[in-house]
C-alpha cells in the first residue's frame, strides 16, 4: 500500500470529511438516469460475480438492476439539484416570535467512506424574522441533503445553510443523532454508539437560546 493509499484509508476509517460540499464533478448530470442505471447495473453484476455469487439464481437475477435503480432514483437522488425541494415561504402574519422546533425528523443517509447506512433523527429549529416555512418543507430539506454519500457534519451544516437561505435569517439550528453502520456493523462493531453533530446559527449561538433548544429535544436524542 502506498503512502497516499494509507492516508486515504485512514481518512475513511476515521470518517474525516475533506470538503464542506459534496465532492461532485462538473459533468455529474450530463449522463441521463437510464444510462447511469445501466452502467451501475453492470458494475454491481461484476461485484457479485467476483464475490462468487450465482446470478442465474432466481433470487439474485434482478439484484444488479434493483441496486442500480436504488442508487440513482432513491438513496443518492439528493445529488441531483433538479430534485431539490421547493420551499414556499409565508409572511409571519400572526407575529410568532419564539423559536419553532421540528424534532425527530427521520434521517436515512449513506456514509461516503463505506457506502453503508446512516440512520437517525434530526432536530431543526428557527426563529422567524418575518418569514415562515411550511413544516413539511423542513423534513423535505433534511431528506434531500441526506440522500447523498455523506458525512454527518456536512449534512448538519447543509440543512442549516439551506434553511438560512430559504428564511432569510441566520437564526437556524440543527442537531443530528445517528447511528453509522460502518461503525455498528463492521470495524469496531459497536452497536450501541451513535454520533451527535450540531450547527447553531445567529441567535442560537447565544448560550441561553441554545440551551432552550437543547432542552426541547433532550428527551428525544436517545433511540
Amino acid at each position: 500500500m502506498t503512502k497516499n493509499e494509507m492516508i486515504n484509508d485512514d481518512l475513511g476509517e476515521n470518517h474525516i470529511a475533506t470538503s464542506a460540499q459534496n465532492p461532485v464533478r462538473n459533468d455529474a448530470f450530463d449522463l441521463p438516469d437510464d444510462k447511469k442505471i445501466e452502467s451501475i447495473r453492470k458494475d454491481v453484476e461484476n461485484i457479485l460475480t467476483t464475490l462468487g455469487m450465482d446470478l442465474t439464481d432466481d433470487s439474485l437475477k434482478g439484484t444488479p438492476n434493483r441496486v442500480a435503480k436504488m442508487f440513482v432514483k432513491e438513496i443518492f437522488g439528493g445529488l441531483n439539484p433538479n430534485k431539490k425541494p421547493s420551499s414556499s415561504t409565508f409572511k409571519n402574519n400572526y407575529k410568532y416570535g419564539e423559536m419553532l422546533v421540528e424534532k425527530n425528523i427521520t434521517v436515512y443517509s449513506t456514509c461516503e467512506h463505506h457506502l453503508l447506512p446512516i440512520v437517525g433523527r434530526a432536530h431543526v429549529a428557527y426563529i422567524s424574522n418575518g418569514t415562515v416555512v411550511g413544516l413539511s418543507k423542513m423534513n423535505r430539506i433534511v431528506d434531500y441533503f441526506a440522500k447523498r454519500p455523506q458525512v454527518q457534519e456536512r449534512l448538519t451544516m447543509q440543512i442549516v445553510q439551506e434553511l438560512q437561505n430559504v428564511l432569510g435569517t441566520q437564526d437556524v439550528a440543527c442537531v443530528i443523532d445517528a447511528k453509522h453502520l460502518c461503525v455498528n456493523s463492521r470495524g469496531i462493531r459497536d452497536i450501541e454508539s451513535s454520533t451527535v453533530t450540531s450547527e447553531f446559527g445567529g441567535k442560537f449561538s447565544d448560550e441561553l437560546t441554545k440551551r432552550e433548544f437543547l432542552d426541547y429535544i433532550r428527551l428525544e436524542t436517545n433511540f
